[in-house]
């Protein structure tokens, strides 16, 4: 039993850091830490009941990935909004999800396209938001929504593809929070989803990766439009 204890003791702080990093990255990215927030060392411990090293590991791990900047004797950062950055993310992303995409159609088989009809019933039948007259965000709807996006390029046959697209969807995902409730009234996301599984069905390759890649497209143009108020 005592030849167990070292390996426990040196998982601890592993997980530890792991946990703290999930939590950081979930109020990045739902904008909790804003954007160009100073993560203060002594606030980060208080606020996340957590020590020095972790919170280091957790820090560094968050740089590597690009939501946070670390500055030599400055600090940490939440990494900053910009134009830019959302053009170059919503072009690769068009790319990769419009080639796995193309490559799951080739692949498609009864099973996966019995998935995706769930995936889209689960999707259509949760709320965007938690209130009919204002809008509040509902978590729900955007872990069935990520479901229903992973399920169109589940069969693509890469695995180091899909792990990328699911990075890419993050680093998205900061930019969509900043912007939500101003496009949430106007836009027609579900039929929007809607077109997106009819092609598929239909084995319209071409059409279901156009509608794939002007869903993305047009998520970035409301961003744009509100972008201005966050950067200046």
């Amino acid at each position: 039993m005592s030849s167990d204890l070292p390996s426990q003791k040196a998982d601890q702080p592993a997980t530890l850091a792991t946990t703290i990093y999930a939590r950081l990255k979930a109020d990045i990215l739902t904008t909790r830490l804003e954007p160009g927030r100073k993560l203060q060392s002594r606030f980060l411990m208080e606020q996340y009941n957590v020590g020095q090293t972790p919170l280091r590991e957790a820090l560094n791990r968050l740089t590597t990935e690009e939501f946070v900047v670390g500055m030599e004797q400055r600090g940490f950062y939440v990494k900053e909004v910009s134009r830019e950055e959302l053009q170059e993310l919503t072009k690769t992303k068009c790319w990769v999800e419009g080639l796995a995409l193309r490559e799951s159609m080739q692949n498609a088989t009864q099973a996966w396209e019995e998935s995706l009809l769930v995936a889209h019933h689960r999707l259509e039948r949760t709320p965007r938001s938690l209130k009919a007259d204002t809008f509040e965000d509902n978590p729900d709807w955007e872990k069935v929504h990520r479901a229903f996006h992973a399920t169109l390029i589940g069969l693509c046959g890469s695995r180091p593809l899909l792990g990328f697209c699911e990075q890419l969807a993050d680093r998205l995902y900061r930019y969509r929070m900043m912007s939500i409730a101003k496009a949430y009234p106007a836009r027609k996301v579900g039929a929007e989803h809607r077109e997106i599984l009819q092609a598929v069905l239909a084995k319209d390759i071409e059409e279901a990766v156009r509608l794939l890649q002007q869903h993305y497209q047009r998520t970035a143009d409301v961003i744009y439009s509100d972008l201005d108020g966050v950067i200046g």
